[in-house]
């Protein structure tokens, strides 16, 4: 996508004008769904995700600050925020539906420290963009570090350096084991 492009979607959502959120559809859909079904992993939850996201992208429009972060990553915190928002939604009424025979409260192990089961994802808005949008592509996207140098199209040493300073950002919060752990996990 060309910048002058970019620069005239963001000025139509800024003017409230309809068309950008069809140019938004049309640049930006199918990269979004993928997104989004990639967290939910459900084809038709993921098309209710994106068109969640693509309300709160109209409403929001407003807060995109243009300094602070490509389009498309904006977008992308969006949609992903939204996917997981939604799976955390479906698994809650999932769980409310199952009869509780067995408790597994004590029963922590290793999978207590992997990150979907840890309040990791609340925590990580306690830390600043560039780490969060770092420590999101390689523990919840699984993406390799490579991988998230190209899609977040930022420098390989980049982003190994956000990795480090945002792990020991999240070490304050919750302390050297869990980080190890998390390490391991990667």
């Amino acid at each position: 996508m060309s910048a002058l492009l970019e620069k005239h979607i963001v000025e139509l959502l800024q003017e409230r004008n309809e068309k950008a959120i069809s140019l938004l559809y049309d640049h930006y859909a199918d990269t979004l769904l993928g997104v989004a079904n990639k967290v939910v992993r459900d084809p038709e939850l993921a098309q209710d995700v994106l068109q969640e996201s693509l309300v709160k992208i109209w409403k929001k429009a407003d807060s995109y600050d243009p300094s602070k972060a490509k389009l498309f990553t904006w977008l992308f915190r969006i949609t992903r925020n939204t996917a997981i928002d939604k799976l955390r939604s479906v698994n809650t009424k999932t769980d409310k539906e199952i009869q509780m025979d067995v408790s597994d409260v004590y029963n922590l192990g290793v999978d207590s420290t992997r990150p979907e089961f840890m309040d990791l994802q609340e925590n990580l808005d306690k830390i600043e963009d560039k780490y969060q949008i770092v420590l999101d592509a390689l523990f919840f996207q699984g993406m390799t570090q490579q991988e998230a140098s190209e899609e977040l199209d930022i420098p390989l040493g980049t982003i190994k350096s956000r990795l480090k300073i945002g792990l020991r950002e999240l070490r304050k919060i919750y302390g050297p084991v869990v980080v190890t752990c998390l390490l391991n996990i990667v």
